[in-house]
């Protein structure tokens, strides 16, 4: 794997993680407890910070990145990504805040400012634009996203069944290292 500091500041990885060899995280990174990087993420915690909580997922090919802090921005747009959260493969965060309990699906881009509350499932293939926010509970789909419907309890609970499955998969890999 490819980890590179970046203005003297290195990723930190909890010791249970995997990382897979073929990702790249480079800079003000942490990423929590149980959490796993699938292969060819690209992570790039360069011009603010990246946070990723614990018993989190980010799939194949997936781009995670921030944007800088600037005269109208003093803050720019950190990425945090909280606790049991699912990103599918090939997918695109862009300083914005999920909380926990997300799945995002294939494909789905997730733009500067933009806030993703608890327990949210966003389609594969969606547009959550910039600044916009994701009410706790629900299925969001579309380009732009739209509010869909309210999650049933069974969808609850795959939100973080499918997590925990990537902890147990994560398991698997670091055995066999």
């Amino acid at each position: 794997m490819s980890i590179r500091s970046y203005r003297n500041i290195t990723p930190t990885i909890a010791d249970n993680c995997f990382v897979d060899p073929s990702s790249v995280l480079v800079g003000d990174i942490v990423i929590g407890e149980n959490s796993s990087i699938w292969p060819l993420v690209a992570a790039r915690g360069d011009v603010n910070s990246m946070r990723i909580g614990d018993n989190s997922n980010i799939q194949d090919g997936t781009v995670l990145h921030v944007t800088r802090k600037s005269a109208n921005n003093p803050d720019g747009y950190p990425l945090t990504i909280g606790d049991y959260v699912t990103v599918g493969h090939k997918c695109m965060l862009h300083g914005c805040t999920l909380g926990s309990r997300i799945l995002v699906g294939m494909g789905a881009i997730v733009m500067d400012g933009a806030v993703v509350e608890d327990d949210v499932i966003i389609g594969a293939g969606s547009l959550v634009p910039p600044n916009k926010t994701l009410e706790s509970g629900y299925l969001y789909v579309g380009s732009p996203v739209k509010k869909i419907r309210e999650l049933n309890q069974g969808e609850r609970d795959f939100l973080t069944k499918t997590a925990e499955n990537y902890v147990i998969l994560k398991d698997e890999y670091l055995a066999e290292q």
